[in-house]
């Protein structure tokens, strides 16, 4: 119950001195007292009765109500009984701690507020949670006809005045309450909070402030087929849950609140069971696909597989598409145990890879802005060893005027095509903290492809794409077949002593020299070679004469032994600047 409802019963005689904007705390208990540190037998949450055989004189209010607030109790009552009206130094001491203080007429007793505080939290709202539990779960279990999880969504919010939504470990609304989305980046924000505070070890609900609001988070544990033992590593499970964020505060709820939303989580993991039973068929046609394309199965036999696929990926479209392939691959590093995790320490092989980047890619391959748990119906993931395959069907767009980005390798035109840097825009940020200081995600996208004899192919540029984005810094990181026709496809193999020897041979003695006279070599090359050995562009770009261009450049070439005519030395210079 509230301190709004106290103090609007009548019978129990409350006046208020101070507070009135903390009304709508709510009261867990109540507790009696007159000891001068009642700490020892404070919980939390309570509506603290005195009266006032503590105080010996005005200093003692100050430590007094210091000692309520630090303990989190929700108001205090003092009774008018023993010293007439109640002291100012106490009203003043319960404002500056912002403590709800009320005054308890004479003629009301103590007990008469204990028995109706107590009858009210512990008697009836214990049997209206009981109530809203029983009603969810008849809905839940009434099958479809129950509405899936917004029907237990709006019963929070109808009988408990709760918001809440079910979201994605990318924070992707999968469920919401009465129609209110919950915006984009504060989604992604609750569950970077939520995969961050799981993989600490942290006790469930987490507790999370986004944009001035309060929510708590509350993890949907898998509880179908392919659930894990709760023994195992969280680390097989934390990329892959949903979980229930709800808009309050739960660390001032009563255990009976606590119980009926942890219920409430096991309710919708019935719809989160529906769901990956639903991906079965999706994940069978994508691995036969893939061991085919992987055996070197004649085009005829993998054309055929896809034919059987592309009903189910795509209902009712009349022509055979394009398809994408995306790799993608987590891999854990080692790190030391942490307590209450399941985290074991050191090296992580008995962690299987390859599942948890299947339920990964198959989150990150759905669009951001497409809401509900079945708007991944059009992805076939499989897995592979540690690597999930994805096969992502793209429409074929009939008679293309123009070659785009999307253009497929035989010249035709595909639908909106997946592209590395925007898949992973949305989700950085809960995966970084998913993936914490000893995990890493790295996915490759291929180009578009329209036959059965480019699915090879284009598996292979994927893969190749996945170990360009391998070789860069950070824990997500994505590359696209448009960067495998570069030299810098090339440079993130170079190991790292010959890139040093390299740049050192060719850059060091520059830079020596740039540091002993300030004559600038370093960002002469730089400037020469990006225009194209332009002697009169490079010289207007740096603002010089001709002639101390060409004072430099012929340093450049005495300090390096080089000749910048000629192109084999022009090229060395360019890929020693670029891996320096």
């Amino acid at each position: 119950m509230r301190l709004r409802a106290l103090l609007e019963t009548d019978a129990l005689g409350l006046r208020l001195l101070g507070g009135e904007d903390e009304l709508d705390r709510s009261v867990r208990g109540v507790m009696t007292t007159d000891l001068r540190d009642p700490s020892r037998y404070l919980s939390g949450g309570e509506l603290v009765l005195t009266g006032l055989a503590w105080r010996r004189g005005a200093a003692d209010s100050e430590p007094f109500v210091r000692i309520l607030a630090g303990a989190g109790v929700s108001a205090l009552a003092a009774g008018e009984a023993e010293l007439g009206d109640v002291p100012g130094d106490l009203v003043e001491a319960c404002a500056r701690h912002r403590l709800p203080l009320f005054a308890v007429h004479e003629t009301v007793a103590f007990a008469t507020i204990t028995e109706h505080v107590v009858r009210q939290v512990s008697g009836e709202r214990a049997g209206d949670l009981a109530a809203v539990v029983d009603r969810h779960r008849r809905l839940m279990t009434s099958g479809p006809a129950g509405g899936g999880p917004e029907v237990v969504l709006d019963l929070l919010g109808s009988d408990l005045d709760l918001r809440a939504w079910v979201l994605s470990p990318t924070g992707r609304q999968i469920a919401g309450a009465g129609g209110t989305p919950l915006p984009g980046p504060v989604g992604a924000a609750l569950a970077g909070h939520h995969l961050a505070a799981t993989r600490t070890g942290r006790r469930a609900p987490h507790r999370a402030v986004v944009d001035g609001a309060t929510y708590s988070l509350f993890p949907v544990r898998n509880t179908g087929r392919g659930a894990l033992p709760a023994s195992r590593d969280v680390r097989e499970s934390v990329l892959s849950d949903w979980l229930l964020a709800v808009e309050a505060d739960a660390g001032d709820w009563p255990p009976a609140r606590l119980d009926l939303l942890q219920g409430v989580t096991q309710l919708i993991a019935v719809e989160r069971d529906r769901r990956d039973a639903a991906r079965t068929v999706r994940r069978r046609l994508a691995q036969e696909v893939l061991e085919l394309v992987q055996t070197g199965a004649p085009p005829a036999e993998i054309a055929a597989r896809l034919r059987v696929a592309a009903p189910v990926l795509l209902p009712g479209l009349g022509a055979a598409p394009q398809w994408q392939v995306v790799v993608a691959r987590v891999e854990w590093g080692e790190t030391e145990a942490r307590p209450g995790t399941g985290t074991p320490a050191g090296p992580s092989e008995a962690i299987a890879g390859g599942p948890v980047a299947q339920a990964l890619l198959e989150e990150i391959l759905v669009d951001p802005a497409v809401t509900g748990p079945d708007s991944a119906d059009r992805i076939a993931v499989a897995h592979t060893g540690e690597e999930a395959v994805a096969l992502v069907p793209l429409p074929a767009v009939p008679s293309p005027q123009d070659a785009g980005p999307d253009t497929a390798r035989d010249g035709s035109q595909a639908g909106p095509a997946l592209h590395a840097d925007v898949l992973l825009a949305a989700v950085r940020e809960p995966l970084s903290a998913g993936l914490a200081d000893d995990g890493r995600l790295t996915l490759g996208v291929s180009a578009a492809v329209h036959s059965p004899e480019g699915l090879r192919g284009a598996l292979e540029e994927a893969r190749h794409a996945r170990r360009v984005a391998a070789a860069r810094p950070g824990r997500v990181c994505a590359a696209g077949h448009h960067e495998l026709a570069s030299h810098v496809l090339l440079l993130p193999f170079v190991p790292d002593d010959v890139r040093r020897a390299f740049t050192a041979r060719l850059l060091d003695p520059l830079r020596d020299y740039d540091r002993r006279h300030r004559a600038e070599l370093i960002p002469t090359l730089e400037a020469f070679l990006d225009c194209d050995g332009s002697w009169t562009r490079c010289a207007a770009r740096l603002h010089l004469h001709v002639n101390t261009l060409r004072y430099r450049v012929g340093r450049i070439e005495q300090l390096t032994g080089r000749d910048l005519s000629r192109l084999e030395d022009k090229l060395d210079f360019f890929l020693a600047l670029r891996m320096s």
